[in-house]
């Protein structure tokens, strides 16, 4: 694997449009329960920020995490609508869903199915926690958001049964160098298609997209990727797709942030050249 290549794997899952920089700490709620410290000294603060719902406690042993308290409590709304709301400086973000499902009657495929949106766009459609993680076990989403209106909004629908959350994170978006990716096709035009990644491990997963701008993409390099919660070996998958939905490049990769040290980058352009494809149509 090229030095190049590497530098591409490790950073492009912090995707997200360089606005200007949120000055602000990070944000850890507790949802449904009380102030909790956890393992590495963070504060999650008592339930705070929501509309409306109802909250529920219990003594399930969660799988997959050290911090049992961030998921033995709930909010949770029978119906759509249920939304946290938080100020915050105009900036990019990075927001952390936990979940867990805890319920016996719905330990089951489609038992509880629901969407969230966040700044009234939708970021996971149709999240079925139990169909990703099983039963009495831990689940981080993960999207990065742009804030432009001095707020955060995050939003809770029904699909199947009522919407349920564990605890939120949000954590101000990174400063520092910047990788730019130039995607062309081999005449020189630029792709125009979205670039996809996800990023998982055995406590979090999270994913998300950019539409390419004039077949460019803009990453921040994160020096320490422990900021967005990733602190152990990670897999990650990235993907690009055209706007026709053909699939143009792709990668997965195993790696292990403890492994690198990437505080000496400086700010890097990485062309990548693809195969355009034509859909044929007979007549």
């Amino acid at each position: 694997m090229t030095k190049r290549f590497t530098l591409l794997a490790l950073v492009v899952f912090f995707i997200a449009p360089l606005a200007a920089r949120a000055q602000q700490p990070p944000i850890r709620v507790n949802c449904g329960g009380p102030n909790y410290t956890d393992a590495s000294g963070n504060l999650w603060k008592a339930d705070y920020g929501y509309n409306e719902g109802a909250v529920r406690s219990f003594s399930a042993v969660i799988k997959g995490t050290s911090s049992q308290a961030l998921f033995q409590n709930a909010r949770y709304y029978v119906g759509s609508g249920m939304a946290y709301h938080f100020p915050v400086p105009d900036g990019t973000y990075h927001v952390n869903l936990y979940f867990a499902e805890t319920n016996a009657a719905t330990q089951i495929v489609g038992g509880r199915v629901f969407n969230v949106k966040m700044q009234g766009a939708t970021v996971f459609s149709r999240l079925d926690v139990f169909a990703e993680a099983g039963a009495d076990a831990a689940l981080v989403k993960g999207a990065d958001i742009v804030v432009s209106q001095g707020s955060i909004a995050i939003e809770f629908d029904a699909v199947a049964n009522a919407p349920e959350v564990n605890a939120i994170e949000i954590l101000p978006g990174a400063s520092g160098p910047q990788l730019s990716l130039s995607f062309k096709y081999p005449d020189g035009t630029p792709v125009v298609g979205t670039l996809s990644y996800a990023v998982t491990s055995s406590l979090l997963s999270f994913s998300g997209q950019q539409p390419l701008v004039n077949g460019q993409a803009t990453c921040a390099i994160l020096a320490n990727p422990s900021v967005l919660g990733i602190s152990m070996q990670f897999t990650l998958k990235v993907s690009l797709n055209d706007s026709a939905g053909h699939l143009l490049w792709n990668m997965n990769v195993l790696l292990n942030p403890a492994e690198v040290n990437l505080a000496a980058v400086q700010n890097s352009t990485l062309t990548v050249t693809v195969q355009k494809i034509t859909t044929q149509t007979s007549g």
